[in-house]
Parts: C-alpha cells; sequence; structure tokens
C-alpha cells in the first residue's frame, strides 16, 4: 500500500500530538505545473507572432562594435559575451543585450539554451522589483538558462519588434522561437514556477532552488506551530494558488488540528458502532490516514458517499479531496480512489 507522502507510517497507540506527529512528517516534492500565471499577455500573440527572422541578418551599422566588421558570425557554443556577467561557477548567466549583440547572445543562444529576455529601463520603478530577482534566479540556475536584458532606451528598435508595451516585459526564447511572454511583476515564487515551465519545455533540467517561504512553513509545521504554518502555508497561496506542496501542507494543518487529542481506537470503534453518524466517519478516516491507512480512509469515506445525498454527500467528498491533495496526484491510492468517487457519485 502507497502512503502519503509526508504522512506518519505506524500508528500512536496514544492521542495525537501535533509536536510529535509533525516531527514525522517527511517533505514532499510536487511535479512543476504548466505555465499558469495570470499575469501572462497572450495579446502579445493575439497580435501576431513577433519576427525574429529580421534580426537574423546582419546589424545595422551604427550599432556594429568597433573592429567587428567582417567578422563571422560567433557559433551557438561560443556566442560573444562582452556584456555578460557570469556567476561565481563561471557559467554566463546575466548579459547586457543591444540590437547589435541580440543575434549571437540570445537567437545562438536560444538554440541550445533557454534565453529569457527582460526589457526594461532605469526610469522604471517595478522593473527595479522584477529585475533583481530574475538575476538572482538566473545565478542560481549556473547557466542552465539566460537573462537577457534588454533596456528599451538604448534599443527601442528591439522593444518595437517584440511589440512592447509596457515594461517590465520578459519573453522566453528557444530554438530561436519566442515560447512564452508575461509583463508586470509577480511574486518570485511565481517566477520561479514560470522558469521552471519553460525548462522543462525546452527539455533542461534545472536543480530546484528550495523555496524559503516553503521551507519555513514546513519547519513550522515540524514544530508543531500550527498557526504559524497554516498562516504561512497561507501566504503562499495568495501569490500563487496553485501551488501544489503548499496546497498539501494547509491540508496537513486541517489534518492535524482536527486529530487533536483524538485516541485512534476510539475514532474507528465509534465509527464502526454509528456508520450513519457522517462525522464520526471522516474523524476515523482522518486516524486511518494518520495511522499509515490512507487506502482504508478513502475506501470508507467512498462508501459513505454512496449512502449519503445533498449536503451530506458534499461535505464527505469535499473532505476525501483534501485527503487526496496530502498524498499528491501521483500518488496510485489516490488515483484509484477517484475513480471509486466518480462512480460513486455518477
Amino acid at each position: 500500500m502507497s502512503i502519503p507522502r509526508g504522512m506518519p507510517a505506524k500508528a500512536r497507540r496514544s492521542s495525537v500530538s501535533p509536536g510529535g506527529l509533525c516531527q514525522r512528517i517527511r517533505r514532499w516534492t510536487c511535479q512543476t505545473r504548466a505555465m499558469n500565471d495570470p499575469r501572462r499577455s497572450p495579446s502579445v500573440f493575439a497580435r501576431g507572432a513577433v519576427d525574429l527572422s529580421a534580426l537574423r541578418g546582419g546589424q545595422p551599422a551604427s550599432e556594429t562594435p568597433a573592429g567587428a566588421q567582417g567578422q563571422a558570425a560567433s557559433t551557438p557554443e561560443a556566442p560573444s559575451s562582452a556584456g555578460a556577467r557570469p556567476s561565481p561557477g563561471g557559467a554566463v548567466t546575466v548579459i547586457d543585450v543591444t540590437e547589435a549583440t541580440f543575434q549571437s547572445e540570445v537567437l545562438e543562444r536560444s538554440l541550445t539554451t533557454p534565453v529569457v529576455v527582460d526589457f526594461w529601463a532605469a526610469w522604471c520603478q517595478p522593473c527595479k522589483q522584477l529585475s533583481p530577482v530574475l538575476e538572482k534566479l538566473a545565478v542560481e540556475a549556473g547557466g542552465a538558462w539566460i537573462l537577457a536584458k534588454v533596456d528599451i532606451d538604448a534599443s527601442p528598435r528591439l522593444a518595437q519588434m517584440f511589440r512592447v508595451q509596457g515594461i517590465p516585459m520578459v519573453f522566453a526564447i528557444f530554438g530561436g522561437q519566442m515560447v512564452d511572454a508575461f509583463s508586470g511583476v509577480i511574486p518570485e515564487a511565481q517566477l520561479r514556477r514560470w522558469i521552471d515551465a519553460v525548462c522543462q519545455a525546452a527539455g533542461v533540467s534545472v536543480a530546484k532552488a528550495a523555496d524559503p517561504q516553503l521551507g519555513a512553513a514546513d519547519d513550522a509545521l515540524a514544530d508543531g506551530d500550527l498557526e504559524k504554518a497554516e498562516a504561512a502555508y497561507k501566504k503562499i497561496l495568495a501569490e500563487s494558488p496553485a501551488d501544489a506542496e503548499a496546497e498539501a501542507g494547509l491540508a496537513q494543518v486541517g489534518l492535524l488540528r482536527r486529530t487533536l487529542g483524538v485516541l485512534p481506537e476510539e475514532a474507528i470503534a465509534a465509527a464502526a458502532a454509528h456508520p450513519e453518524d457522517v462525522a464520526a466517519q471522516l474523524l476515523a478516516a482522518d486516524v486511518e490516514v494518520l495511522s499509515g491507512q490512507a487506502q482504508a480512509a478513502y475506501q470508507r469515506l467512498v462508501e459513505v458517499v454512496r449512502r449519503t445525498v445533498a449536503e451530506d454527500r458534499d461535505t464527505v467528498r469535499k473532505h476525501l479531496l483534501s485527503l487526496f491533495t496530502m498524498a499528491g496526484p501521483e500518488d496510485a491510492d489516490v488515483a484509484k480512489a477517484r475513480r471509486s468517487l466518480a462512480n460513486a457519485l455518477f
């Protein structure tokens, strides 16, 4: 039987203590979700694809670097990096780009490495919020993707060609093609997920850095400080509503609160003696999950769904979905229980 990630593996024989139980809660890993940033700017694509081919030809004479005339274009493996800022490990991570260097620094690099293009300006206050975060994440990635910064005042033609109507504006380019974009300032957690999704689409593996907010929330949960953990998870979800790890953490907080001071044997016995008591069945399922008997908990609640109606049925359904959240969508028992729930409902 598969035990939901983060749940204790053995039943406790005494009353449930959040501090004791939480000390055994393991942190879980969720797959990166697809790009779902609400601040994406689909209008960029609705107006027509950005024509990057115009930048592949030659470089305007006015912006051709001194001594560069007659030289062959740089290869994707070794593009010119006059404006590059390497990471501490030596890999190029952040590059200042102009129209003269766009072909080598962005288009050619993008043939092998995702490039995130940040359109900014010195007078733009929101840019001063977003750009440092982008630079930090680029350095953390160690060259897995490149941040190309374009000053729209220095390179207005680039901004025109990308149809930039407001800044900050960020584009992801891979294989010489634009793959996604967003405008405005978004929280760091959302930005991490967006970049992870870009890299995933490009087939690039990036070591996921620990989210400090999630780490603090998990630590509070492990310490038994449910109020602090709840507030921390809710803060993450306010910034990133689709954060599966925060959803799972918040569901665990609810589970621990509901079972605080409950004797597992008594809860199971009460449910057996009163099968019509919905509250007793819900509590018994909670105890079973905490005891490592998630499959039994799911089966219990599916059967309650079958024999209840109206408000009671909906209450049980929502409770069961909350338990699913803690295990994650890839859990085999969850997948099986979801099919059983669907059959019970329809």
